[in-house]
């Protein structure tokens, strides 16, 4: 088999902060946190909770610069080229909600740290992420607060959090994204059903998922993955907490049905783990060369980073 490449296709910057340096700055930090650290499997809404904490330590350029260093210091030092990074973040909850920081600094902070990851030799692509549990309006929010001077390193417009608002609804709120020329994501079949993967394809135009285990549910939807060619993005580790035990998880079924993924890591910082954590997961689920060569060959193509 080829030697898996550098590429770290999911990972939110929020949720990389590196644990040492979050001890640093905290007195304490929360029960959930410190569980997901010692390798605990909790439900989503600890998650959230830990998700939620570790975002309120990044309240200026520099932090969020070291944060992204940190994202690139878990890439393999001896793994295949090309390198890159597909990065998620929220500036509407770290600039307007939580109030952290500047939008100015946020981009800043950013810029800071891919071109650290450029003089590595590593690549990085931006993607804008609203909160489909706040509505399409917190999608037009996210749109109205950096749609006016999109820094060039923003490629794409996802939605996260709980999938509790049809992706129906958040359909015109992704064709403006796509009229600025960003490129179109959901977190779906993560929390929520399979018939919310259809929707987000169908209805709102989607080429790009998120997570998508639910699909396994649903003969029509792993087909529509696999016919429509969609990227799904498929972080092992920290699907744990959606699926019980890893034997159980859906990679094996998704690549069966032809579906386009790759592997990422999520959130790092929170859930341990590392892109080379996360092929040795892939390789003892699929136990079959020419579906690792299949993995390799997607991480790249389908990236948004080169």
């Amino acid at each position: 088999m080829s030697k898996p490449p550098r590429i770290d296709r999911h990972v939110h910057l929020e949720g990389s902060i590196d644990p040492a340096w979050v001890k640093s700055r905290a007195a304490s930090v929360p029960c959930s946190l410190e569980a997901f650290w010692r390798g605990a499997v909790l439900p989503f809404t600890d998650f959230i909770e830990s998700f939620l904490f570790v975002t309120s330590l990044l309240d200026s350029a520099n932090a969020v610069r070291r944060t992204l260093n940190a994202v690139v210091d878990r890439l393999p030092k001896n793994g295949a080229n090309p390198a890159g990074i597909d990065l998620w973040c929220s500036p509407h909850t770290l600039v307007v909600e939580r109030r952290l920081l500047k939008l100015e600094e946020l981009w800043k902070g950013i810029e800071q740290g891919i071109s650290d990851a450029n003089a590595q030799g590593v690549h990085v692509a931006v993607v804008i992420d609203a909160v489909n549990n706040l509505g399409p309006e917190n999608g037009h929010a996210l749109l109205d607060l950096t749609a006016g001077d999109l820094p060039s390193f923003v490629t794409g417009f996802s939605t996260g959090g709980l999938e509790t608002v049809p992706f129906r609804e958040w359909a015109p709120v992704f064709n403006r994204a796509r009229s600025l020329g960003l490129r179109l994501a959901a977190h779906a079949g993560e929390n929520g059903p399979a018939s919310n993967i259809r929707e987000a394809i169908e209805e709102a135009g989607l080429s790009r998922i998120v997570h998508a285990v639910r699909a396994v549910d649903d003969p029509y939807t792993l087909e529509l993955l696999a016919e429509k060619g969609i990227a799904v993005d498929v972080c092992i580790t920290s699907n744990l907490s959606l699926v019980k035990g890893i034997a159980r998880h859906p990679l094996k079924t998704m690549m069966d049905a032809g579906i386009r993924c790759a592997l990422g890591t999520d959130d790092p910082g929170i859930i341990l783990t590392n892109i080379d954590n996360e092929w040795q997961r892939a390789a003892a689920l699929l136990e079959n060369d020419e579906y690792m060569e299949r993995l390799i060959k997607n991480s790249i193509s389908d990236a948004w980073c080169f």
